[in-house]
């Protein structure tokens, strides 16, 4: 297991702050409090190392035929809805929410080339808020691949602040590597062609790259 890059900065505040909580409750606070301390900045130290893992996966097989999850989560929505940011019609919109517990790493779901991408400043509802995907802070990637184009919105919740996307319009990229990465809870829409067959489900807990949001 490793520790993702963009964890770092977070990492040496926490390690600040649990320094001075720990020092200064050792020096001007009674020692029950100094323990309970103690227990506070392990536990933050904990939540960062864990939000911010970075583990070594990789698909099986790259299958052009197949659209990976590019996030972990849970599948909170499957519907046909109009895309009208770049791909302007009917689409699939399958939407994985990524819960403060989950790898943030986000990966290709498919090999191509970069069409469009786009950052858009927005709010900070929570992230199954159904205006988050319109509204949020939000950036878009597109993929030109052999079915057709496939949309990737990277959607910020709550608590997240900062989205990073790493691909750029006219990159070659290959499926399953890395393309972003989101902070602190957030969601993933991917919006596909009718004629992809979806083979996840509501509900359903998805891991990237391994598991098949859909067929063509």
């Amino acid at each position: 297991m490793t520790f993702h890059k963009e964890g770092y900065p977070t990492l040496l505040l926490t390690l600040l702050v649990a320094a001075l909580l720990t020092v200064s409750s050792y020096y001007f606070a009674p020692m029950w409090l100094h323990y309970i301390a103690i227990l506070l900045s392990l536990f933050l130290l904990i939540v960062v190392l864990q939000f911010f893992r970075s583990p070594s996966r990789k698909a099986s097989t790259l299958d052009d035929n197949k659209v990976l999850t590019p996030a972990d989560g849970k599948v909170v929505v499957i519907e046909k809805i109009f895309e009208p940011e770049f791909l302007k019609a009917e689409c699939w919109q399958v939407s994985v929410f990524m819960s403060p517990l989950n790898v943030h790493i986000n990966r290709n779901p498919v090999s191509g080339i970069v069409a469009y991408e786009k950052y858009h400043p927005g709010k900070y509802l929570v992230a199954w808020h159904p205006k988050s995907s319109t509204e949020n802070e939000r950036h878009t990637t597109v993929y030109n691949t052999p079915n057709g184009q496939i949309l990737i919105r990277q959607i910020a919740g709550a608590l997240a602040r900062r989205i990073v996307n790493n691909v750029k319009a006219g990159d070659n990229v290959t499926q399953s590597e890395e393309m972003g990465f989101i902070k602190f809870g957030s969601r993933v829409d991917i919006f596909l062609p009718l004629d992809a067959k979806i083979k996840v489900e509501l509900e359903q807990m998805v891991k990237s790259p391994m598991d098949v949001i859909a067929e063509f």
